[in-house]
């Protein structure tokens, strides 16, 4: 199945389904003499491992990762790295009820058309469980890219209506919700915990600031770096548009307004997000994305069968009520593998 690998030069091919035996990565690409282990890969995993807080899925998975190959004595040998984690924790069961049926939302529909076949264990291969292998080429991505003084930072903005007005990054990881204003992260918090009590899902939108990069990362016309983000950031699953800079606000904009003008010193406002021609300008690339509710809910929904019946579904098992927080990680590590490769 095409689809599966992504990058030019640093590249990785992720592998494995939300109930099968493992799920993990290829990467190929790392250059020789960078000190890798486990444990490098382990505390970003960690961050997006299920069972973290009441408001992500119950699913206790440790996603502890094994390095297969790629490193020797403690340092990268240039060759692939392969990364595994098992799952462990997977109650297959859950989803034999929705054996025949298309869930709303979910890609279940056109798997089944598209190959006439679907795993319907937990979504099988479009499982946002996929992303583990995203966590862990990133992990090593964003190693490199620190050597360079490169910083990415993901957090959550918005939540509902409910949205962050201050930023403190000191508090994004001391929250569930990873949100960078404490007093906003307990009303997210608060609201999506009642939304999974009413057995529904709600949205979000995460912000990521990119600060370190120079000028001139990005290629001319069709290998823009904010294209190749955006395909980076909208390969994730759930998420469902993007904004670099101001965003959509410049529809409410004059050109006056918009463009960032220049000194002797450096730009004196970022409404482009960091690059000008696809190319990096030195600031801050800042974008963001929305992630949808996530489609696995306990309230009855209209579907059909595999055989055109019309039915009622109700998704079992364990899920996010909202991805949002879960999703920051992931995010910062599409974006990481983004720029090595560039």
């Amino acid at each position: 199945m095409a689809g599966n690998s992504f990058g030019r030069i640093y590249k990785f091919m992720t592998f494995g389904e939300s109930h099968g035996k493992a799920v993990g990565v290829v990467v190929d690409g790392c250059p020789a003499g960078l000190e890798l282990d486990e444990s490098d890969i382990q505390v970003e995993l960690d961050r997006r491992r299920p069972g973290q807080s009441e408001i992500t899925t119950p699913r206790d998975e440790k996603d502890e990762v094994e390095i297969l190959s790629g490193v020797f004595e403690g340092k990268t040998t240039g060759t692939p790295i392969c990364m595994l984690v098992y799952n462990k924790n997977q109650i297959s069961k859950d989803y034999s009820k929705v054996k025949d049926l298309f869930r709303p939302g979910h890609a279940d529909y056109t798997y089944f058309m598209k190959y006439g076949i679907r795993d319907y264990r937990g979504g099988g291969r479009s499982s946002s469980r996929e992303t583990i292998g995203r966590v862990c080429a990133g992990a090593i991505a964003k190693k490199i890219l620190r050597n360079k003084n490169i910083d990415i930072i993901g957090h959550v903005l918005q939540v509902g209506k409910i949205k962050a007005e201050t930023f403190k990054r000191d508090d994004i990881e001391k929250n569930p919700v990873r949100c960078a204003d404490i007093e906003a992260a307990q009303k997210m918090f608060d609201f999506i915990l009642e939304t999974k009590n009413r057995g529904d899902s709600v949205g979000g939108v995460v912000e990521i600031i990119i600060k370190g990069v120079p000028v001139g990362v990005g290629e001319p016309v069709f290998d823009r770096l904010n294209a190749e983000l955006a395909k980076g950031i909208m390969s994730i699953p759930a998420v469902k548009g993007i904004e670099f800079g101001v965003g959509f606000k410049a529809a409410e904009m004059f050109g006056s307004e918009n463009n960032d003008e220049m000194s002797p010193y450096g730009f004196y406002s970022n409404n482009a997000g960091g690059t000008l021609g696809g190319i990096s300008t030195g600031q801050d690339i800042i974008f963001r994305f929305v992630v949808k509710p996530a489609s696995s809910i306990l309230i009855p929904k209209r579907t059909v069968d595999v055989f055109g019946n019309e039915k009622t579904v109700v998704t079992e098992g364990r899920h996010d009520p909202c991805v949002a927080p879960r999703v920051v990680p992931i995010a910062e590590s599409m974006s990481a593998c983004v720029l090595f490769d560039l």
